[in-house]
């Protein structure tokens, strides 16, 4: 490790912890040459696949446009940073978890909705309806009745507004 003040290559590690809850070591290093202490945080290096878009051209996995399009579908939603962190954070495990070197475009979206299902389900409309092209009110009816069939498997936040009216946050279900 070289010494980002002076640039001496040798350092010595006086401290170790864990850190970013277990997912990295933080290590407090002084330069032999100049003193200066100085700190750097390690953490395994798991790659993420390469996306394969509907047009079939490659980029890779961008967690930040994820989150970005999370957010965009979570807008002036009662959803905390927090619990869009964590669902980011699932989705990115569950694509390291697959151990591909690429993955659809399409599949990625999937695993969004799913998440945006469980969170919040006028995000989930909005995302769905972006994601999916809807070209009509029937589009959103459709995805409704079938948002309402499927029960969530996390409790919706006591902020959640209903999504249609004369329904509770849970759609109408108990």
């Amino acid at each position: 490790m070289h010494c980002p003040f002076c640039g001496h290559t040798e350092t010595k590690v006086i401290d170790s912890r864990l850190a970013g809850e277990g997912r990295q070591i933080r290590r407090r290093r002084e330069c032999l040459a100049c003193a200066e202490r100085f700190t750097t945080f390690e953490s395994a290096e798991l790659l993420l696949p390469v996306v394969v878009k509907s047009d079939r051209s490659r980029e890779p996995f961008d967690e930040n446009k994820l989150r970005a399009g999370m957010q965009k579908a979570l807008e002036k939603r009662p959803v905390s940073r927090e619990t869009i962190d964590d669902a980011v954070a699932r989705i990115c495990h569950k694509l390291r978890s697959l151990g591909e070197r690429e993955i659809a475009s399409r599949a990625v979206g999937e695993m969004v909705m799913e998440e945006l299902r469980h969170l919040d389900e006028v995000a989930y409309v909005r995302f769905a309806s972006v994601y999916r092209s809807f070209q009509d009110v029937e589009a959103f009816r459709t995805e409704i009745d079938q948002l309402r069939r499927h029960p969530r498997r996390r409790e919706p936040s006591q902020d959640q507004l209903p999504l249609l009216p004369g329904g509770d946050a849970n759609g109408g279900r108990k």
